[in-house]
């Protein structure tokens, strides 16, 4: 678990993702835009001072899946704004200090993209093997027993020529065949394009769902998990062994590597890879073997563990245990698609749950209006935008989505004054919960998150140092930071209702804690209900 030698500014840094239909809106349309992104930048830079901001999609798109859908990988939709646009953005960024990071999104197109319009023209188009297209099974109906992620079949039948095409997700999202080299080809030069503009790094989404097996057998059925994790009983009910992550992908992540790291100034980018996978060992293989793959894929363990100490032990050692050497791991607690935390785990607790987050080994990602204790919104039913949940009730994730609450202003100050209305609706709370309140209120979530921040920018420790738990009762969970030359970190996190003996090896001086009155004091023997210290 040694720290890199030559730490890159991911293996320090911490990434905060933005919405763009959420973030800020500029133009008065009620949806956030690249122009407003600019505009607040500065919360980023100077109020928090995170490192690198991660992009939801901001492509051309019909919006079925809101931007995961593109019609074309290299232009701007004109809801957010333009090229020269997304220029300024990064030139901006740049000047502050950030790193840009956008979302790839390889695994499909939208059904409106050009190579899917002449694909889907004939049987002998020059694209059709670009797609998925099959016939038939034998009963007339789908290939195979593949599922969407939303629902019903992955296959939609197209009349015209008398075939089916694969979709993971809507059947506006057609799935490319990662097979064909010229697929690869094209997909390689989108990566180059956006490079060639000065993104910093891509997040890859789905990454694991490029390579299906080429046979396209059925899925094996499976046991229903119990697991807390978001998932449909549909799509539970088969073990995705054939559906994605088949050994091909490898070779596949390798060369995306090499096109990354062979672009001037390539040793300085990033890749991280979106992995639904908690099978550690397996996770783990993404780095590759040689750490010539991802940078990273995502870890979301602590979607499964929630606050439950035992589980979080548990999370810590499996990935540790799991990573190559030289491998650099990463955190995760929220994002579009989840419960917000503070909707998970009550205000409270979710204060902890940010001290664990910015203090655990790793590169931590920060998702949009948590640091300010934003919650999920009850998005009603005529209301709903989320495809998934105007297909599944329940599965919607428009709740946390909604747009960033910067004032007590309306439209929370994301829209001007004047506006309509916002694509989604802004939540009741804002005129208390907001940028501007936290600012002013040392207790606040705002505060908490910039002090948890300042200390991790000024502490090696915290950034690059190693993991040690401490001790074998579940709570408080207890671990110790260190590093070479470096006084060493304790971090103790209280995660239950009631109050937890800290253990006496803790010594030193409160750093940052969740309650204030704890920081420049000893540490001390007994924790509050669901309180955590940082102690050095």
């Amino acid at each position: 678990m040694a720290p890199p030698s030559q730490p890159a500014w991911w293996h320090t840094g911490v990434i905060y993702q933005i919405y763009p239909r959420s973030w800020a809106d500029a133009d008065g349309d009620g949806i956030g835009d690249l122009e407003g992104i600019i505009s607040r930048l500065d919360h980023l830079s100077d109020t928090l001072g995170v490192d690198s901001l991660w992009l939801s999609p901001f492509y051309r798109s019909p919006q079925a899946d809101f931007g995961y859908d593109v019609s074309d990988h290299c232009d701007v939709d004109p809801m957010f704004g333009t090229l020269e646009d997304f220029d300024r953005l990064v030139a901006e960024a740049h000047r502050r200090g950030l790193r840009v990071i956008v979302d790839f999104v390889p695994n499909h197109t939208s059904d409106r993209h050009p190579w899917f319009l002449e694909s889907r023209s004939g049987r002998d188009s020059v694209r059709r093997d670009w797609y998925v297209w099959r016939d038939p099974g034998p009963d007339g109906g789908p290939p195979n027993n593949w599922v969407s992620h939303f629902g019903g079949s992955a296959w939609t039948f197209d009349e015209a020529s008398g075939q089916y095409y694969l979709h993971l997700f809507l059947a506006e999202q057609p799935d490319l065949n990662w097979r064909n080299p010229e697929v690869e080809r094209a997909m390689h030069d989108v990566l180059r394009f956006w490079m060639d503009r000065g993104v910093d790094g891509f997040r890859i989404d789905v990454a694991h769902a490029i390579a299906k097996d080429p046979l396209l057998r059925d899925n094996p059925p499976a046991q229903i998990p119990d697991d807390g994790y978001k998932i449909s009983a549909e799509f539970s009910s088969q073990r995705h062994v054939h559906d994605m992550a088949d050994p091909d992908i490898h070779p596949m992540f390798r060369k995306i590597r090499r096109v990354v790291d062979g672009h001037p100034d390539g040793a300085d980018r990033y890749t991280v890879g979106e992995i639904h996978e908690f099978d550690w060992s397996r996770w783990a293989s993404y780095y590759g073997e040689d750490l010539d793959e991802l940078h990273q894929p995502y870890n979301f363990g602590l979607l499964l563990t929630g606050l439950d100490p035992a589980k979080i032990r548990e999370a810590i050692v499996g990935i540790e245990e799991a990573l190559p050497p030289g491998a650099w791991p990463n955190w995760v607690l929220g994002n579009h698609d989840e419960p917000r935390i503070v909707t998970r785990f009550g205000w409270e607790a979710s204060k902890a749950a940010a001290v664990l987050l910015l203090t655990l080994r790793g590169t931590p990602t920060i998702y949009q209006g948590d640091e300010i204790g934003m919650e999920d919104l009850d998005i009603p039913p005529g209301r709903q935008q989320d495809p998934w949940g105007r297909r599944m009730p329940g599965f919607g994730r428009d709740g946390c989505r909604t747009p960033m609450q910067w004032t007590g202003a309306e439209h929370a100050g994301f829209s001007p004054p004047g506006t309509r209305s916002t694509w989604l609706p802004v939540h009741p709370d804002h005129r208390r919960r907001n940028v501007a309140v936290q600012l002013g209120d040392p207790d606040s979530h705002l505060s908490l998150y910039r002090r948890l921040l300042r200390l991790r920018r000024s502490c090696p420790v915290l950034q690059l140092g190693d993991i040690e738990l401490v001790g074998d009762a579940p709570n408080p969970l207890v671990y110790r930071r260190t590093l070479a030359g470096a006084e060493p970190v304790w971090v103790v996190l209280n995660l239950s209702d009631g109050e937890a003996p800290v253990p006496s090896q803790v010594e030193g001086g409160v750093l940052v804690g969740t309650h204030r009155d704890r920081e420049g004091a000893p540490s001390p023997r007994r924790l509050r209900p669901w309180e955590a210290v940082v102690v050095g």
